[in-house]
């Protein structure tokens, strides 16, 4: 089993940033690749990004890329996702999740995760 717990939200203004963190514990983080997928209201749940196992490979959705950095710290047992430039349409609860390898087309459909936070909720006023 793998526990994740997200934090860090908030809420922020248009072009602002927030950095969120998610905390795991359980079996070999290090070994897992680490995703954040995000869902606004009334809309399905999004791929956002995603890292591999040394933090050496990196995801993006294309409407987050060049806006948002994951980042992993094995050492810490934590996943981070920094948000810049920050849009009213990224308003949406973050969730982190986690499993042992995907391809990067599966990576994007969140039904082929194993493990995820109960997420954090980021609101950006325009």
């Amino acid at each position: 089993q793998v526990q994740l717990v997200e934090s860090g939200g908030g809420l922020v203004q248009a072009g602002g940033s927030l950095r969120l963190s998610c905390a795991a514990s359980g079996r070999t983080f290090s070994s897992y690749l680490m995703g954040w997928f995000r869902q606004a209201p009334t809309k399905e749940r999004e791929f956002v990004a995603a890292i591999n196992w040394s933090g050496s490979s990196t995801y993006y959705a294309d409407s987050v890329k060049g806006r948002f950095t994951i980042s992993r710290d094995n050492a810490k047992n934590t996943v981070y996702l920094q948000m810049n430039s920050l849009e009213a349409e990224d308003t949406a609860v973050y969730s982190c999740a986690s499993v042992q390898s995907l391809t990067y087309k599966s990576m994007t459909y969140g039904s082929n995760w194993d493990y995820w936070g109960r997420g954090t909720q980021v609101t950006v006023s325009s």
